[in-house]
């Protein structure tokens, strides 16, 4: 087995710093979900609290020093697919922004778009709530029926 380089230990440590500094953005209840050790979580629970910048680069590094000492993978992986769950619904919240702003335009092919995704769709309730947002949109008032529309698309969308 070959030694590492400094320079990759070094690469190495600056990216489990990095990964103890994404784990200072999640709440309580998401490092919870991922299971760290309570030495660790101990450590991360005191850097919240510190004000001073060079004492949170210090106890970074200590973060960094205890990262070392387990296996940070499952860790990592943890947040990874965090990321990606956040990207997914970020992704399908903006897919159904567009059919809301499709209806409201007036493209009523969109229609038969949701009752086919949504077998739940009750298309007499969507095609009034797409009717009160066009008339909404036509008198410049503001957009009530329009956010009402987006709620039931999501709450469809929560169904399937």
């Amino acid at each position: 087995m070959e030694d590492k380089s400094k320079s990759e230990k070094k690469r190495e440590m600056s990216a489990l710093q990095k990964l103890g500094k994404r784990l200072l953005e999640l709440s309580e209840v998401q490092m919870k979900g991922i299971g760290i050790p309570q030495e660790l979580h101990d450590a991360l629970q005191l850097a919240r609290t510190l004000k001073s910048h060079p004492a949170l680069r210090r106890h970074m590094q200590y973060i960094g020093v205890l990262m070392r000492r387990i296996d940070a993978e499952p860790i990592k992986q943890a947040i990874e697919d965090m990321d990606r769950g956040q990207k997914h619904k970020a992704r399908s919240f903006q897919q159904l922004e567009r059919m809301r702003d499709s209806l409201v335009e007036g493209d009523d092919n969109v229609i038969e778009e949701i009752s086919r995704r949504f077998p739940d769709t009750d298309s007499q309730k969507l095609r009034q709530f797409v009717r009160n947002a066009r008339k909404e949109k036509k008198e410049d008032k503001p957009p009530k029926h329009s956010r009402a529309l987006f709620r039931y698309l999501r709450e469809l969308s929560a169904k399937s």
